[in-house]
């Protein structure tokens, strides 16, 4: 089996799953995010784009209910030992099917988590699984469980999460000689993309943000190319994967001479960064971390043209996006803890002088000061 992690972490990340559990008196769960699937067995697939779901009863016991064509898969890829199947056919209802497998494993009237929040269990299905379970057992929202315990990363976790960074930095190197007057975005793209999978790492959760003169002001990604001009600005957001563990990166680079804007909106960026890495230690909440990056901008006029949420917790995700649940916007009360991988990122889009300005790094949380996991510097770039 393809396994990642040794058969002992699993296990321990499974005993950590049934203790909370018990702490919320849980006698199942029913997990549909397919992270939580990897992190939990190993299991590695696209498949949940279709109805499957991996049932845990409190004593441990693990079985998966998914489709034909993800049997090997999971064979090959988890150390799940039992798999059913539901037949794919006009007007199926796997809800039914798992109806079917809970009564199996005597969890009639138990007390069963379910993973709501996530994009493995779609509005369709989820319609489906309340019907049958509504009056079959009580059902609980348990969508952060396991997006908890992923949070604090082992040892392990933490080599691929450095690995990841590596192949970020990678990237940023691969697309530097490219960005110049006449440059093609998707020449860059192509590069940093390659970066990453030449070194052995995977498509990423969700697709690389590439973005030059008014398109530099998007925090999404788009379809079309664009070629670089003289005096111009590209904002790249990426991230180095490995074994699904991402390590996102964020810059706005300058091609030709920076704009005063640009160097006001850079200073702004750089300094409300220093402020959140000088208390992105434990003790701090997300919430601080929201409050020490709006200051910076607020005192600057730059409320207006900020986001409201300044990063996250990142790790092992699947599409369609990197991001985790646990995020730095106002009030967050979570608590950072020491080996969390956490993104940070200051994006400033000011649309009324056409100006975008991004910084973006991924840190390792310690018992004091962050670790950046990037090695490159926070310097503005400017390409010639």
């Amino acid at each position: 089996m393809a396994l990642h992690f040794e058969r002992e972490e699993y296990a321990a990340r499974l005993d950590k799953l049934t203790a909370s559990m018990r702490e919320e008196k849980l006698d199942a769960i029913l997990l549909f995010a397919q992270e939580s699937m990897y992190w939990l067995t190993g299991y590695d697939t696209f498949g949940f784009c279709f109805f499957q779901c991996l049932v845990v009863k409190a004593d441990g016991n693990m079985t998966l209910l998914t489709r034909s064509a993800d049997l090997r898969q999971a064979r090959q890829t988890s150390n799940i030992e039992r798999i059913m199947v539901w037949t794919d056919r006009t007007n199926a209802d796997p809800a039914l099917d798992l109806k079917n497998l809970l009564s199996d494993l005597d969890l009639l009237g138990a007390r069963i988590g379910v993973e709501y929040d996530t994009h493995g269990l779609t509005g369709a299905n989820c319609h489906k699984l309340d019907n049958q379970l509504q009056s079959f057992a009580e059902l609980v929202d348990a969508s952060h469980v396991v997006s908890r315990l992923r949070l604090i990363k082992s040892p392990a976790e933490i080599v691929y999460a450095r690995r990841a960074a590596e192949l970020s930095d990678a990237a940023l190197d691969a697309a530097m000689p490219l960005i110049k007057p006449g440059g093609s975005e998707a020449d860059i793209l192509a590069a940093m993309q390659g970066a990453v999978f030449s070194g052995g790492g995977d498509y990423p959760a969700n697709e690389f943000i590439i973005g030059s003169g008014e398109d530099a002001l998007l925090c999404r990604y788009k379809a079309g190319r664009r070629q670089l001009e003289a005096n111009d600005q590209l904002t790249l957001e990426w991230a180095g994967v490995f074994a699904h563990y991402h390590a996102p990166m964020m810059r706005t680079v300058i091609l030709g001479e920076p704009t005063p804007r640009h160097v006001e909106l850079y200073e702004a960026c750089r300094l409300s960064l220093d402020a959140i890495t000088a208390i992105l230690k434990p003790g701090t909440t997300f919430g601080d971390v929201f409050d020490a990056h709006s200051e910076v901008m607020d005192e600057r006029g730059l409320t207006r043209h900020r986001l409201n949420a300044c990063g996250y917790s990142v790790g092992a995700r699947f599409t369609p996006s990197w991001m985790e649940h646990q995020m730095f916007h106002t009030g967050n009360p979570l608590e950072i803890a020491p080996d969390m991988t956490l993104f940070v990122h200051m994006i400033i889009m000011d649309s009324e002088t056409g100006t975008a300005m991004t910084l973006g790094q991924t840190y390792l949380t310690t018992q004091d000061e962050p670790e950046s996991l990037s090695a490159k510097p926070l310097d503005l770039i400017i390409a010639a």
